[in-house]
């Protein structure tokens, strides 16, 4: 326990996808401006929150694991708060202090805000506070922010989902899918790159159905074009992208907006229509792989990569071998892999013909195999290219001859680059040429030219500022958006 008048500490540990450790910035930015300091590492903090993940199989298990570890730590240090928030919180509610009576918040994915003041009335009131909303009232964009780069940034454009795979548990915990208005977006992303981002990746569960929320369905590319117009801001990315809702005119904005990266990161989930349709993934292999023609035809230097599920139920080894055939087609830069297992709460955790693990097993094996290989080949033709790498924070790699910085090229292949002798800073971008292909990195121990650049500026801001937090106070006054009359129903 702190003594009067030391600022309280908090840890925040967090599992699971982008919009997780999106929120986990917003949590700790909350915190800060409510008065706690992050702990340092290795140190104890006052205040430890877990944002989770509901959509492993295991998810409630490694929580309970970590929170029964914390236990005896608390019980040696009055004072000391526990907060579990996010999908696994949204789903189990009231279970998390059944289990783990020594929990004193638990708050859901709509209602992020509310955990300084749950901290407080814990404190005060000396029970747990639990509080789940059923809906999003506010848009978490409105929250202070505490961003762990100075050079990049994810941007929310929508929360939520309308899909319904059978696998997901996600739309159940984060609701129907909300949009926030293009201005909105555009005002948060200029205050970034006035504070010296140069990158940004656009956030949504599914961003290129963004728009149908004010009935535009095209919204989605306009976004991009209009990216394109802000000064200062050098690269924009985005994900995850949906098949079904992938539409021509986004490839298009992809192509002519020179700051939008040539990478797209498309989840394919199986190669075989049977098992796609038992998804509820309304598109089919002809229609990813013609998506996949048309950008590499308008962007040939596209780097694209994928998520892949192995062993959902009832698919056979035709079924599995579709996907091998449609990962060659494809030539993925990269995939993330997955081994099926139940999502409690979804309709697959209770369909018939569930595959044993040791066949998931042997299929996954194969088909990491396959991905590992196309991967290197794939990057072997980067070979003697030279590309710009915004330099990523971190000492890169070390041997016994070289030094290396790392960063990331603009179709987002990791590059591990010789140390030139002018100082970089994480922010600043480098001219180099790939000497070396391995199957997940690049090597490049040629440095043509070094940029020093505004996000580098900033980065070297904050760590020589003993008193900055890095903390921005959101966008405010920006809420859920009215719907706009309906143009275009089909978005």
């Amino acid at each position: 326990m702190n003594s009067p008048g030391h600022a309280r500490t908090y840890e925040v540990r967090t599992y699971g996808c982008q919009m997780n450790v999106h929120d986990s910035e917003r949590l700790s930015g909350l915190l800060e401006t409510a008065g706690y300091l992050k702990a340092e590492q290795g140190e104890q903090a006052d205040v430890v929150v877990f944002n989770t993940c509901a959509v492993r199989e295991n998810a409630d298990n490694r929580l309970y694991g970590n929170l029964g570890h914390l236990a005896p730590i608390k019980a040696a240090r009055p004072g000391m708060q526990i907060a579990v928030g996010g999908c696994l919180a949204q789903k189990d509610r009231n279970e998390i202090t059944r289990k783990a009576p020594w929990v004193d918040v638990v708050f859901g994915t709509h209602n992020i805000g509310s955990l300084p003041v749950l901290l407080e009335r814990a404190r005060v009131a000396d029970e747990a506070q639990v509080e789940i909303l059923e809906s999003l009232e506010v848009f978490p964009s409105t929250l202070p922010t505490k961003r762990e780069s100075a050079y990049a940034a994810w941007v929310s454009v929508s929360v939520g989902c309308n899909n319904t795979c059978t696998f997901c548990i996600v739309p159940s915990l984060r609701g129907k899918e909300k949009d926030r208005r293009p201005g909105e977006i555009l005002a948060e992303i200029e205050t970034l790159v006035a504070d010296g981002v140069s990158e940004v990746t656009l956030l949504g569960q599914n961003v290129n159905a963004y728009g149908v929320e004010f009935g535009d369905r095209l919204a989605f590319g306009k976004l991009l074009r209009a990216c394109g117009q802000i000064e200062g801001l050098e690269r924009v990315r985005f994900t995850s992208p949906h098949p079904a809702e992938f539409t021509d005119d986004v490839i298009e904005a992809m192509a002519e907006t020179p700051n939008v990266m040539p990478q797209l990161h498309m989840p394919l989930q199986s190669g075989s229509d049977r098992i796609l349709k038992a998804m509820r993934r309304s598109y089919r292999q002809s229609k990813y792989l013609g998506i996949i023609e048309r950008v590499r035809e308008a962007i040939p230097e596209a780097a694209i990569t994928t998520d892949i599920i192995v062993g959902f139920p009832g698919e056979t080894e035709e079924d599995f071998l579709q996907t091998m055939q449609v990962t060659e087609q494809a030539r993925f830069a990269g995939a993330f892999t997955f081994q099926y297992s139940k999502r409690p709460g979804t309709p697959a955790a209770v369909l018939e013909d569930q595959v044993p693990r040791d066949v998931v097993q042997g299929r996954y094996e194969r088909l990491v195999e396959l991905v590992n290989d196309i991967a290197w080949q794939e990057n072997q033709h980067q070979v003697g290219r030279v590309v710009e790498v915004l330099v990523a924070e971190g000492e890169g790699r070390k041997d016994a001859v070289t030094h290396r910085l790392s960063g990331r090229a603009p179709d987002n292949r990791l590059v591990h680059f010789e140390a030139p002798a002018e100082p970089v800073r994480p922010g600043d971008v480098v001219e180099v040429e790939v000497t070396y292909a391995a199957p997940h990195h690049l090597v490049a121990d040629r440095v043509f030219a070094v940029r020093r650049t505004r996000s580098g500026d900033a980065w070297e801001a904050r760590v020589l500022s003993p008193t900055s937090t890095g903390v921005s106070l959101g966008m405010p006054g920006l809420g859920v958006p009215e719907p706009l009359p309906v143009v275009n129903a089909c978005g």
